[in-house]
């Protein structure tokens, strides 16, 4: 190797010398790298979403999919519960589905560090708060790998940074990551795991690196799982290729001192990863999805810059990291050991991302509906790693350089026929590539103090290549989603207006105050009340299947129960207030909306109800109206038998009823003759729509409903209920006569006084999740009775009070399980710390 090449990366540190030196000067080198690793991402990713005109850099929304319906509310909910403003606790959510398992969804959304930050914000700042927390993870990761890198070889500090940032603005944190906040924790985990994994391996910190993978799997066990099983593989590099493990009894002694790491962490965990593990066993099923691989071409195309698709591994790293990891097969300053091992390690974990069962194994056994590539982080910080070890020990010799350089372009040429290229990618690729080759050039040029500019020059070329791919690809990456995905408006006036009128309603628990449709769903999470609106990964089988047998609506193939306007179900439920809102204006990407709100309060039956037991006899079929019918006790709808003709249903309805359609599986419109039509959304299994109702029916008791179809008519045996209000009204006061006196509810505990001698069954309007234990009077918890879905405790007649209480499934075991691997734990301290001393 030219001499130049050997030392104008070490140059730049002010001096030559590679050796790791004390370990005061690694921490040094190691903390400048994860500064300026932190700073160059936190700047780009901001950089990049001010090119795109996203929030809080510019007026246009970045609440796509999931980001604005799911993660945004859960924020704001957890902002509120970590202030103390909620009425739940940290197992029970009472704002969403009537009532949810909130430990679980902890777990899954809420458990990293890193949330706690929107406390520091305002209400009105939840977005802005949102785009901190994501910024902050994706810093971090940057950081660590920055950290990972000079303590899997020493070298440059300044091209440790930039790879870091390389590893933390990927295609898969723009693509995925930075719309999916709680996946982010897993691009921090992976290198802090490997961190550990070298811990194990050298026998150091047999006590902070348990911890490290605890605070990783709290933070969010999917990924964590994905991470832990990356780092297994940067694990076996190293101990097949490390001199610190070079027999084969220092091999085995380090991977059982990981695996007993892995072990403490992951129960240390237990708590919360055991409540999660059984959440998803109780969970709505989605339908099973059958992994397809995409083509090479589209595998290799996800490689370059400004490239973006929800069905293919996002691969980018940057052209010049991405030159570098290819050299190392050819470079022979690299050990033939370690260039062996790295180079099948990295060909090894592409080719798992194509096979079936490797595929599963990365994703617990599931494959995942929607992103089917969520492990492609692993293999972006492997070809990372790979690039540090070919630059580490200076600039790769030109032979190197010109085989990696042929490699990278056979790839972008191979690749230039792909669907996901943009007409950002190859003007893109080829500035970076064309700025690296510049950096190279100045590199191989520097030589002597003569030269001391240059070896600076060419890390600061370095740099702008990599930056400006990243901040490119950002950009373009955030422009591309908001054209194909669907997306929410920003919050503002419409949900403050809202919030305000649910604030100033509340009648909790007297009654629920439902909040309506607000944009963006998961409604009561944002603005508060008590509503149906809920969506989590685990959304509770009984809760989605209770509803959807009612006619509520939901969305993500059941997981997303909507709210329904219906004065049965609000009876049902105990909703005496209902709010509803409307936009004044059209509902725009670039500006929050504005609506106009009112509030609405009915009688209704207290949140505890009694019931004849034995339960009303009789079928019901697959009628929502004689579902809702059955658990109210009455008959208040007439259901008529409709005759079809053509596009026209007609019925007989008693003169004055209100009409009510039902029909899961429509899409299109309904409409009462004189009516307004009324759209109805069904594209089962994803969506299914909501009983609506038409209007009222005419004197003549003669209706007409016209159907505007899109595509096939799918309607139900009863697709036609009328409801006679005044039948409604005396099933209400009937069950307000004979309910709850008095009910008093605490985070998760419900206690209700009931009539003297009241018999037949308690039911509390609550869908009777997992959980759920109850009594009648001073008799001891017992798991809860069901009774159509609802929670249920029998009565003898001689109890005047019942009360309920939630607990997280799987709590107890995994506290149990915790409390072991404390105890563990400390013990592996005090037997090292006994052996250090010896």
């Amino acid at each position: 190797m030219p001499p130049a090449a050997e030392t104008v990366l070490d140059q730049v540190e002010g001096g030559e010398d590679t050796d790791p030196g004390p370990r005061s000067a690694g921490r040094d080198r190691g903390a400048r790298a994860a500064g300026a690793a932190a700073l160059l991402t936190a700047a780009l990713f901001c950089l990049a979403t001010a090119l795109s005109r996203g929030h809080p850099f510019g007026p246009v929304t970045r609440n796509v999919v999931d980001l604005g319906q799911q993660y945004l509310p859960y924020h704001a909910y957890w902002r509120s519960f970590l202030l103390g403003e909620t009425h739940g606790d940290a197992f029970l959510n009472w704002n969403s589905g009537f009532g949810a398992n909130f430990l679980g969804d902890i777990g899954t959304y809420l458990s990293s560090p890193a949330a706690l930050l929107v406390v520091l914000f305002p209400a009105d700042r939840i977005e802005l708060a949102l785009y901190v927390v994501t910024a902050v993870k994706i810093t971090a990761a940057g950081a660590a790998m920055a950290l990972l890198l000079l303590r899997l070889r020493p070298g440059p500090w300044p091209v440790a940074a930039v790879l870091g940032t390389a590893y933390a603005l990927s295609g898969w944190t723009l693509n995925f990551g930075s719309t999916v906040p709680m996946w982010l924790d897993g691009l921090v985990a992976f290198p802090l795991l490997c961190l550990v994994g070298e811990w194990a391996r050298t026998g150091r910190r047999p006590v902070l690196g348990p911890l490290v993978v605890a605070l990783a799997w709290t933070a969010n066990f999917y990924t964590a799982y994905m991470a832990t099983l990356g780092a297994a593989v940067v694990l076996a590099v190293r101990l097949l290729t490390a001199e610190e493990t070079a027999t084969a009894r220092q091999r085995l002694a380090g991977a059982l001192r990981a695996a007993r790491g892995v072990l403490l962490g992951v129960g240390l965990a237990a708590p919360l990863v055991v409540v999660v593990f059984l959440g998803t066993k109780t969970a709505d099923p989605t339908p099973e999805v059958a992994f397809v691989p995409v083509a090479w071409t589209e595998v290799l195309a996800r490689l370059l810059p400004a490239t973006a698709s929800s069905s293919s591994p996002a691969l980018f790293i940057g052209t010049p990291a991405l030159a570098l990891a290819l050299t190392l097969p050819f470079n022979r300053a690299v050990a033939p050991r370690v260039r062996a091992a790295l180079t099948a390690a990295v060909v090894l974990v592409t080719l798992s991302l194509q096979w079936e069962p490797t595929h599963l194994l990365w994703h617990a056994g599931a494959s995942p509906n929607g992103v089917p590539y969520r492990q492609a982080f692993v293999l972006c910080g492997l070809l990372l790693i790979a690039a540090w070890f070919s630059a580490a020990g200076g600039v790769p010799r030109p032979a190197a350089l010109l085989a990696g350089g042929s490699l990278l372009g056979a790839l972008a040429w191979t690749a230039r026929g792909s669907a996901d290229i943009d007409r950002w990618t190859f003007p893109a690729f080829g500035a970076a590539a064309l700025l690296a080759l510049v950096a190279v050039l100045l590199a191989l040029r520097a030589s002597g103090a003569g030269h001391r500019a240059l070896p600076l020059l060419a890390v600061l070329l370095l740099v702008a290549a990599q930056a400006g791919e990243a901040a490119v690809t950002g950009k373009r990456i955030e422009e591309q989603q908001r054209g194909e995905v669907a997306w929410s408006p920003r919050t503002g006036p419409w949900h403050e207006a809202v919030a305000r009128e649910t604030a100033r309603a509340d009648a909790w628990p007297r009654h629920r105050t439902d909040p309506g449709e607000v944009p963006g769903g998961n409604d009561a999470l944002l603005v508060g009340g008590q509503g149906a609106e809920y969506y989590s990964s685990l959304t509770s089988e009984t809760t989605s299947r209770t509803l959807a047998s009612l006619g509520f609506g939901s969305y993500a193939k059941g997981r997303h129960p909507v709210t329904l306007d219906n004065p049965v179900t609000d009876a049902l439920f105990s909703v005496g207030t209902r709010i509803r809102s409307a936009p004044t204006g059209p509902v725009r990407r670039d500006a929050p909306p504005r609506a106009s709100v009112t509030a609405t309060t009915t009688p209704v039956p207290p949140l505890v109800t009694v019931r004849p037991s034995p339960r009303p006899a009789g079928p019901v079929g697959d009628s929502a109206f004689a579902r809702q019918e059955r658990l109210l006790g009455a008959s208040v709808y007439e259901r008529p038998s409709p005759r079809r003709t053509g596009r026209v249903l007609t019925a007989r309805c008693p003169a004055g009823s209100r009409v009510w359609f039902w029909a899961p599986e429509y899409r299109g419109t309904a409409a009462l003759a004189g009516e307004e039509p009324v759209d109805f959304d069904g594209r089962p299994p994803a969506v299914t729509a909501p009983m609506g109702a038409l209007g009222t029916a005419p004197d003549s008791g003669e209706v007409r409903i016209a159907l505007g179809p899109e595509g096939k008519v799918r309607l139900p045996r009863e697709p036609v209920g009328c409801l006679v209000r005044a039948r409604l009204d005396t099933a209400v006061d009937r069950l307000a006569a004979t309910g709850a006196t008095r009910v008093r509810t605490t985070g998760h505990t419900v206690t209700a006084a009931l009539p003297p001698g009241s018999t037949g069954v308690a039911v509390l309007a609550v869908p009777r999740i997992s959980g759920w234990r109850c009594a009648a009077g001073d008799a001891d918890l017992r798991p809860a009775r069901a009774y159509e879905g609802l929670v249920a405790v029998p009565l003898d007649g001689r109890a005047d009070t019942v009360r309920c209480s939630f607990r997280p499934p799987g709590l107890r075991l995994g506290g149990a399980v915790g409390a072991a691997a404390l105890l563990a734990l400390v013990a592996t301290g005090a037997l090292h710390r006994r052996r250090a001393r010896g």
